[in-house]
């Protein structure tokens, strides 16, 4: 049995995952994939390695240097390449989540109005943004002889969306019932929206903490550290270089970056 074999079923989400992130490879494809980037990436970081170091090290030093890199690399660029559509699973979900309360709201006024399910899930599927694109989906599984509660019920089960997936419940529960969806569906949408707006007070809470972090430690500690260190220098005739200098600012600037990556990472994305 090949090795990727082996991994993927050691792996047994992988094949939810893939389907989640909408990555059409079979587990031990994808893995057969990862194994190549693995070894590609290892050759070229241990190659940049070798040159980055030939010429200013003996090579007993850029021997050893190179091993570690072939060595530890190859766990890190695996793990990565692994855990990369989790990554496109949480992204696909913010983008959802920032949708589904007017998808929800959509719906919900086109069955008030009296339209089938079916005609309901193309209109939305004509719409814009990220819900649509999943609706679309439903519609392109039923249009290929799916039927319209296994769609939906694929689309709960397969969807990164806690949210999107309560709009779906709703719809499965009329479908299989018979009974009237505009209620449940407008109480569920009005849980979406109280969880918004929880959301968007926590992200208050939680900006003000980083901003306080902020000026501490990317502002405050920065200037008054910088000035202490130049006139302690000053005392005992240490000379500082331009290039420790523009280490300094180098820091700086990944202070700052980090912070901003921080601050849009706690964004929720929601859409009242």
């Amino acid at each position: 049995m090949a090795i990727e074999s082996i991994l993927a079923r050691k792996l047994p989400g992988l094949k939810k995952t893939l389907r989640m992130a909408h990555i059409k490879d079979e587990p031990e494809k994808y893995v057969k994939k990862v194994f190549r980037l693995t070894v590609y990436g290892t050759i070229a970081l241990a190659a940049a390695a070798f040159f980055g170091t030939a010429k200013f090290m003996p090579v007993k030093d850029v021997i050893g240097i190179v091993a570690i890199v072939a060595v530890v690399s190859p766990m890190l660029i695996f793990f990565f390449f692994i855990n990369a559509p989790k990554g496109t699973i949480r992204k696909r979900q913010r983008e959802i989540d920032k949708d589904v309360l007017f998808a929800g709201r959509y719906i919900m006024m086109k069955l008030e109005a009296g339209s089938p399910i079916i005609n309901t899930l193309v209109d939305a599927s004509k719409g814009y943004g990220v819900a649509a694109r999943f609706f679309k989906e439903i519609v392109d599984e039923i249009n290929a002889g799916v039927a319209v509660e296994d769609a939906l019920e694929s689309a709960r089960s397969y969807n990164s969306s806690e949210k999107f997936r309560k709009v779906l419940w709703q719809l499965l529960v009329t479908l299989k019932t018979g009974t009237d969806v505009t209620g449940p569906m407008r109480a569920t949408l009005g849980s979406l929206a109280n969880e918004q707006i929880i959301e968007i007070k926590e992200y208050g809470k939680k900006l003000n903490s980083l901003m306080l972090f902020y000026m501490v430690v990317a502002c405050v500690a920065p200037s008054l550290g910088l000035a202490m260190f130049l006139i302690i220098s000053s005392f005992i005739n240490l000379e500082i270089s331009n290039s420790v200098l523009f280490g300094i600012l180098f820091f700086l600037a990944v202070i700052q970056g980090a912070f901003i990556i921080m601050i849009k990472a706690a964004r929720p994305m929601v859409e009242l």
